[in-house]
């Protein structure tokens, strides 16, 4: 009996793991228990949530920077409270955001070169949650755009030069565990511990679509499959296997496709590539790193293979396309922290011509933004502008981020502020009280 063995130029990838030399060693990352990736990359940075005691920081580290990293490295160490979850800006390789347990957002500069004295002072303030902030993500399209969640249970959407959140989103009735923006930035889906999947347009700040997601108490996790615009979602079922749901967004309610996965405990890190049509996913505990082809057909996923490793992963981040090494057949380089280092792990297609291979090396989002944010929030929608990966990509010149207002955060009193202001408005309290009864005093004199 014969068998049909599908076509695809996928069906090879093969992962490769890096020699000590060529990872980030010696690095300390975060411990803390908040579900969050840990790492993001730009072309010239590498940041990375660092283990700190008192306040939060992270580090930047330049991308060639690749061995054993000296214990004294500058870190970005301007929050009050435990960094949460940090993003690179897709149009400036040199502008960092953070969000931070002290229920704000912040955004960074960094200098040409990287880091040499730690950097306390951001450039813009994201003032405005009331609670901690879990999530950040500059939109994909639109410059100077991102957006934030916060266990107050809302999401803001903000101008980064004029550190204003433009846009607040309300509608949760629990704590976000995800946000991502689709393809073209004029919409956000979100999972949620209330264990539904939500569709927002921003702009109106609008749910416009809602329905239960998975029904596991762990967490849940969601991303946008590019151009195909459909949502997919990782989570657990009702016996804690770890599950996928693929859904058509204009209707949430049933899936397109499911299916369980394992038993393992650890949340999954669900990434994308658009240009291939690659989903890895990633289980934050395991050392494997599973990879499937989306098809517009059913069943729609299809498993390709695994990376295997006897390294458990804290969390991971997928390279810009744009660093990836386009001569090898390079088509994704996921970053890996594992311990006390940050492993590169190489996806690539078994090739033997030395030539250009434009057929896995589709024209690929580019570092100019199609918007600005005054086009974005005035409603404009538009794609990602492509760019050519042929004969490599060179990452431009820091370019200058100068935003037109600076957001003025509160000054935080100390205890004997606290208790003279605290005298002064009981002594205030008592004078209107006086006038009070002097003024009662005169009323009924005049009654008489």
């Amino acid at each position: 009996m014969s068998r049909i063995v599908r076509s695809s130029k996928y069906r090879h990838v093969f992962g490769t793991g890096s020699k000590k030399e060529f990872c980030y060693d010696n690095v300390k990352p975060s411990k803390g228990a908040w579900d969050t990736n840990k790492i993001k990359a730009s072309n010239k940075f590498t940041g990375l949530i660092w283990e700190a005691r008192g306040g939060g920081s992270f580090a930047i580290i330049p991308n060639d920077s690749k061995g054993k990293i000296s214990s004294d490295l500058p870190l970005v160490t301007g929050h009050k409270g435990a960094v949460l979850d940090i993003d690179a800006n897709p149009f400036n390789d040199y502008i960092f955001a953070s969000v931070s347990e002290d229920g704000n957002g912040r955004i960074w500069a960094v200098p040409e070169g990287g880091l040499t004295a730690n950097l306390t002072e951001p450039t813009q303030k994201l003032l405005g949650h009331k609670r901690k902030v879990g999530t950040v993500q500059f939109n994909p399209v639109a410059a100077n755009i991102v957006a934030t969640s916060s266990t107050d249970f809302t999401i803001k959407v903000w101008d980064i030069e004029t550190g204003q959140a433009n846009l607040t989103v309300n509608g949760h009735a629990d704590i976000i565990q995800s946000v991502e923006w689709n393809r073209n930035g004029s919409r956000l889906a979100t999972t949620c511990k209330d264990k539904k999947n939500r569709i927002i347009d921003p702009r109106t700040d609008r749910i416009v679509a809602e329905a239960n997601g998975h029904p596991g108490v762990k967490g849940s996790r969601c991303c946008w499959l590019g151009e195909k615009n459909q949502l997919f979602t990782v989570g657990f079922s009702k016996t804690s296997d770890r599950t996928y749901a693929l859904y058509d967004p204009r209707n949430l309610e049933v899936p397109i496709a499911k299916s369980n996965l394992d038993t393992a405990s650890g949340i999954l890190m669900p990434f994308y590539d658009n240009d291939t049509n690659l989903l890895f996913l990633a289980g934050k505990g395991d050392g494997n790193i599973r990879y499937f082809e989306v098809v517009d057909e059913e069943p729609y996923i299809h498993y390709i293979a695994d990376y295997k490793s006897s390294v458990p992963q804290l969390g991971m981040c997928f390279k810009p396309k744009t660093a990836l090494d386009v001569g090898s057949c390079e088509i994704a380089c996921a970053l890996k922290v594992a311990g006390n280092y940050v492993e590169p792990v190489s996806f690539q297609v078994p090739r033997k011509s030395e030539q250009f291979q434009d057929d896995i090396f589709p024209p690929t989002a580019g570092p100019d933004p199609a918007l600005s944010s005054a086009e974005w929030l005035g409603g404009r929608d538009a794609n990602p502008i492509l760019i050519s990966l042929e004969g490599g990509f060179v990452p431009r010149a820091p370019q200058e981020f100068k935003p037109s207002v600076i957001a003025v955060e509160e000054k935080e009193l100390s205890e004997a502020e606290l208790r003279v202001e605290v005298e002064k408005l009981t002594k205030r309290v008592s004078y209107l009280e006086a006038e009070l009864v002097k003024r009662d005093a005169k009323i009924a004199e005049l009654e008489k």
